[in-house]
């Protein structure tokens, strides 16, 4: 398989196999489904509002159970304490008041052994936390209408709609590993989904272009199906589109697992972790997603119905359409002799000496009985 990747001669039944796609999907998004409405997505502070408090701690006997024993005896109950890098600790809780939080930045400075300067604290109010998740969705009802037109216009209107129903599926997908992780959703999040949309409409509209110049020659006389020929475009791009996927997934995985686990750079993970399962996910909508639907939808219209009656009739299957016939011999340049043109003809095959001496004996011999 790697040898054919290499030499782009990569034949499989992509469209053959639609319905195994679709169970897939399908089975995927109900998970997905499922756990975002029994869990929900670990919202961020920006987003539900809150305070948080975090420090460097100059105290090595200095725990996470330790720091919420502190925050208890501050009056703050069901914060969440996590521990940052090596030493550092993040407290995040509801919205508290302005006395409460001083109170609590001098038990976590005494605790941590460091000043309360060295505190930083970020208070985000709940209206502000809704104001962000609408500009939000805001913003991509706007990215995806702006996407149907365009698409609508460069390819067409079914086309588009596949690819929207794609960025759907990666969507969908993505919030549901976020919401089976627990993984914390940031405003670097929703950067970072709003950039892997756009990694996974490149990858779709790459292949839909070439299934739009594939389709265009086929005729009511053809010999293949869209469907056929969806599957042959999608041959053609594969060896392309697993390149691209895996080149922009190394540079992604390596920000992820050395940038943000290894060295511990915590406001790296959001934005990684986001554009790691967004450009795998999209790759997989792209070949797996998008192109079938596309295939079922245009196998409805009347044309394609035609064509396929035709070729069922003459009992024949999809079979790749013939290569072009080679061009023909170049002629040779044109000579000028005495103000005329004459354009040379191209050299005749010799003959064989034995064939053609043969043949004049034989000749002469004729002329000769006749003579007598």
């Amino acid at each position: 398989m790697m040898r054919r990747l290499r030499r782009g001669g990569f034949k499989f039944d992509f469209i053959g196999r639609t319905r195994l796609w679709f169970i897939l999907s399908g089975v995927v998004i109900l998970v997905s489904v499922g756990s975002l409405a029994v869990r929900g997505v670990n919202a961020g502070l920006e987003f539900r509002g809150g305070t948080a408090f975090q420090f460097q701690s100059r105290s090595e006997g200095l725990s996470v159970a330790g720091v919420r024993s502190v925050v208890d005896e501050a009056g703050v109950e069901e914060a969440t304490v996590q521990e940052v890098g090596s030493g550092g600790f993040l407290v995040q809780s509801e919205h508290l008041p302005e006395e409460v939080q001083n109170r609590v930045v001098g038990v976590l400075a005494e605790a941590g052994e460091i000043d309360r300067a060295d505190l930083n604290v970020t208070d985000v109010g709940p209206k502000w936390g809704a104001q962000i998740t609408t500009k939000a969705l805001r913003a991509l009802v706007f990215f995806l209408l702006f996407v149907v037109v365009y698409l609508s216009i460069r390819l067409e209107p079914k086309m588009a709609v596949a690819s929207i129903v794609a960025v759907l599926h990666d969507l969908v997908v993505t919030a549901g590993i976020y919401s089976l992780a627990g993984f914390v959703v940031t405003p670097a999040t929703v950067i970072a989904l709003l950039t892997i949309l756009g990694y996974s409409l490149y990858d779709t509209v790459v292949i839909f272009d070439r299934v739009k110049e594939r389709t265009a020659a086929l005729s009511a006389a053809g010999r293949v199906t869209y469907s056929r020929a969806v599957n042959e475009a999608l041959n053609q791009v594969f060896t392309r589109s697993i390149g691209t996927s895996v080149t922009g997934l190394i540079p992604v995985g390596s920000l992820l697992f050395v940038g943000s686990i290894l060295l511990g750079a915590e406001t790296l993970r959001e934005l990684a972790l986001a554009l790691f399962v967004g450009m795998a996910v999209g790759a997989y909508s792209s070949t797996f997603t998008a192109a079938p639907i596309v295939a079922l939808w245009k196998e409805r219209e009347q044309r394609w119905k035609t064509l396929r009656t035709r070729i069922s009739a003459r009992g024949a299957v999809d079979a790749p359409v013939p290569p072009p016939p080679p061009p023909p011999p170049p002629t040779q340049p044109s000579r000028s002799t005495a103000g005329q043109t004459v354009v040379d003809s191209p050299p005749r095959p010799a003959s064989s000496p034995t064939r053609g001496g043969g043949s004049r004996t034989r000749r002469r011999k004729k002329r000769k009985r006749r003579r007598r």
